[in-house]
């Protein structure tokens, strides 16, 4: 496939409580059915994913020289992700993320520590030399860069480097509408949830989307779960795709997974409802297996599931 993919991304280990009772409650001790650490950030998801599928991936990251950092650094040299451009800075911690899952949801509780550090003068120097498309994910923890990507997108954009970016939940519920549209411009795939995106924007209907977008913008993925997802194209063209039935096992990082799956599949050239299929089938398989990167498919695994899937 030989594509250059830079994910610009935050850094962090997931640890992950699953089971179908794990509401905490005050001054009482619960148990759960597993624990696992694995490598969590939707921008490592996101990369681990694509390497997966065949793209030369490049992750530029910060984290902390402690054993977290290293693990996450580790997890993404085996999955076969370049990890030169990650900082290591001893007067930081690495970000962690508790995650209290179940079969049907999750909640997360997470420690910023590095997350939020990065900003463009991390980024290699010969980056628009060298890369076909740029990614980031958790638009609102990485606020160090949030008024530095359009600038990157923009210039991206001169040098024909294709572009996406995945918003996720906004914690402080600012959401930065502004400054967000500001960045579609720029943006070739933009990758919400639905209750992100209707967070954003402050509707309730998808049919309400396409009045709010800017005049200029690229394609809107959204993920809509086991509803599967949803696409305005550049000219705000809908196409909708149920998603594929499984019974899941962890559903941490299936939305990254699905992040994986529409860039790895727009830089095939798929487009519509064969792009969002693929991106669908990525999503659905990651929520059987415990943990976003703990395991990712090929490609050939991928189309086997949607062969193997098809009605």
């Amino acid at each position: 496939m030989e594509k250059n993919v830079f994910v610009l991304g935050e850094l962090n280990v997931d640890l992950i409580f699953s089971g179908e009772n794990i509401t905490p409650e005050w001054n009482r001790e619960k148990l759960v059915n597993h624990f696992e650490q694995v490598l969590g950030s939707s921008s490592a998801i996101t990369a681990c994913v694509l390497a997966g599928l065949g793209h030369q991936v490049y992750f530029v990251g910060v984290v902390g020289d402690d054993p977290f950092g290293h693990f996450c650094i580790e997890q993404l040299r085996a999955k076969g992700v370049k990890t030169d451009y990650i900082t290591i800075d001893p007067e930081l911690k690495t970000g962690v993320t508790l995650s209290l899952t179940t079969t049907k949801d999750r909640a997360l509780l997470t420690f910023m520590g590095a997350i939020s550090k990065l900003t463009k003068k991390y980024l290699p120097e010969n980056l628009y030399e060298i890369a076909d498309h740029l990614h980031f994910g958790s638009y609102y923890l990485q606020q160090d860069a949030r008024l530095q990507w359009r600038e990157i997108f923009a210039e991206a954009n001169k040098h024909q480097i294709s572009t996406s970016f995945d918003t996720g939940w906004d914690p402080n519920n600012q959401w930065y509408r502004n400054d967000l549209l500001e960045l579609l411009e720029f943006t070739d795939l933009f990758i919400p949830s639905e209750e992100e995106l209707f967070s954003i924007l402050n509707i309730n209907n998808l049919t309400d989307i396409p009045a709010c977008l800017p005049e200029k913008h690229g394609m809107v993925a959204i993920k809509r779960g086991e509803n599967g997802s949803v696409l305005f194209d550049n000219d705000a063209h809908f196409i909708s795709v149920d998603g594929y039935k499984v019974n899941p096992i962890d559903t941490t990082g299936a939305g990254d997974s699905f992040n994986a799956g529409l860039i790895s599949g727009f830089l095939q050239n798929k487009r519509g409802e064969e792009l969002l299929k693929f991106a669908n089938a990525c999503g659905a398989l990651a929520t059987l297996r415990i943990g976003g990167a703990s395991y990712v498919p090929s490609l050939e695994e991928v189309y086997h599931f949607q062969n193997s899937n098809t009605e």
